[in-house]
């Protein structure tokens, strides 16, 4: 029986890791976490932010992912939408889904990311 999501992995290019701790560090505000030995000899870098994980995995053959994403729940929007502004990153605000307020970016390498807060917190 599935119990919780552990993680998420998203693909990278390799060499790409300084532009994914910029990104998911300081403007996100995510912490870097140590990677085991043995993966850390394949490229990427691991981010959490309390309960959410993002593993970015080195791929060769790297495309962003355009339509998969995660959605991350956020806390204060528009305050989450100024602040990757504020740090270059594009802000796509989106209506469609009825109960959210919710935005899309993407990270250094095109990969697309949701931002959604439930309406009335």
């Amino acid at each position: 029986m599935l119990a919780a999501v552990d993680h998420v992995q998203l693909a990278a290019p390799p060499g790409s890791e300084d532009a994914l701790r910029a990104y998911y560090g300081d403007v996100l505000g995510m912490t870097e976490v140590a990677k085991p030995p043995v993966l850390a000899a394949r490229g990427g870098c691991w981010f959490e932010a309390g309960a959410v994980r993002l593993h970015l995995g080195v791929d060769k053959d790297f495309r962003p992912a355009k339509k998969a994403h995660p959605g991350l729940r956020v806390t204060d929007i528009d305050a989450y939408a100024a602040r990757l502004t504020a740090h270059g990153a594009p802000v796509t605000w989106d209506d469609d889904l009825p109960g959210y307020r919710r935005f899309y970016s993407e990270d250094p390498v095109g990969n697309r990311l949701e931002f959604l807060e439930p309406c009335g917190t």
